[in-house]
């Protein structure tokens, strides 16, 4: 399936990365480029773009929306001229250091995080992203190096376990029931498919409370993706990563769909802003500690109605940006 991606808050995204010919940009969540693409057009033809994600679907997509075969086989083309000089690499930007030193950039000026799950993930059944398609239940980001699928999990892990997951990382309000409805279900046969597992979630869950809230089976889908590619340690890592290769005055920006991720992303620019730690009361600091950050969006953005009305998948989108002192 065509790799299809629209960038969400693209203008304000490319406003507080303020990038400009010569800079040095991280792309960690690549996708089909639709960031990526105008950030290379800004930084131009003196620029570095690195672009990374773990899906080949994606760096494949990317190649061709940033036109680098077509750059590479006649360097005498405008496009070649005009163009930054790109490196789009495959894997996870928890291993974000590894990734750069590979890149061999000396720091970055702007780094992008556009976290979630891509449309393209949602769009192709067989990835089992969707909770409106029936399909295996996998939800690896990267099937080439995970081994841990959704079914696995569904299969194996405790009731205690699975109620932790849906209750931390999906934020269900029903999350011991559902553990339990699971747990009985697949004693009797296994639950392998996303229509198996929407069938014995809407069970789980009262009639009265699956009218209001959208798709009973959407915090459960969450959870579990969040369990199997270990979103939110793989972003922990990433952004402390990408807090200290940011070069005096470069800036990171987070994009987020779900209060786990923004949660997430203000506390590490909120502790990199914060400075001192001394206990309060102390006449003099005897702990050293200076701010490293500068929290440049107090509030965080979120899109406009002509934006939502275009992009319906925009609607939960929250975008964070910070600036390294």
């Amino acid at each position: 399936m065509e790799y299809r991606h629209t960038p969400v808050l693209l203008a304000e995204v490319t406003q507080h990365l303020s990038p400009h010919p010569g800079s040095i940009v991280v792309d960690c969540t690549l996708g089909g480029a639709g960031h990526a693409k105008h950030l290379a057009e800004a930084i131009a033809p003196t620029g570095i773009l690195v672009g990374i994600d773990q899906d080949d679907s994606a760096i494949e997509a990317a190649t061709i929306t940033l036109r680098l075969g077509q750059q590479m086989s006649n360097r005498t083309t405008q496009s070649a001229r005009i163009a930054p000089l790109t490196a789009l690499l495959k894997g996870n930007f928890g291993d974000l250091d590894a990734l750069l030193g590979q890149a061999r950039i000396p720091y970055a000026d702007a780094v992008l995080f556009d976290l979630g799950v891509s449309s393209h993930h949602i769009d192709v059944p067989d990835r089992g992203f969707s909770f409106k398609q029936d399909a295996p239940l996998d939800m690896r980001m990267d099937p080439g190096n995970q081994t841990l699928t959704a079914a696995e999990v569904i299969a194996a892990y405790d009731e205690a376990d699975l109620a932790r997951i849906f209750r931390d990382y999906g934020e269900e309000r029903w999350a011991s029931r559902i553990a339990a409805f699971i747990v009985r279900s697949r004693r009797r046969t296994p639950i392998a498919r996303t229509e198996e597992l929407v069938s014995v979630v809407k069970a789980a869950i009262p009639a009265s409370a699956r009218r209001t809230g959208g798709h009973p089976a959407r915090r459960v889908f969450q959870a579990l993706r969040i369990e199997v590619n270990d979103e939110l340690g793989v972003l922990a890592r990433g952004l402390a990563s990408a807090i200290r290769w940011l070069a005096p005055g470069g800036r990171v920006a987070v994009i987020s769909y779900h209060s786990l991720e923004d949660r997430l992303a203000k506390g590490a620019f909120t502790e990199g802003a914060r400075g001192c730690i001394c206990p309060p009361g102390l006449p003099v600091c005897a702990c050293g500690e200076r701010p490293v950050l500068r929290i440049l969006t107090r509030r965080a953005i979120v899109p406009t109605a002509d934006e939502i009305a275009r992009n319906p998948r925009a609607r939960s989108a929250k975008l964070r940006v910070a600036e390294k002192l």
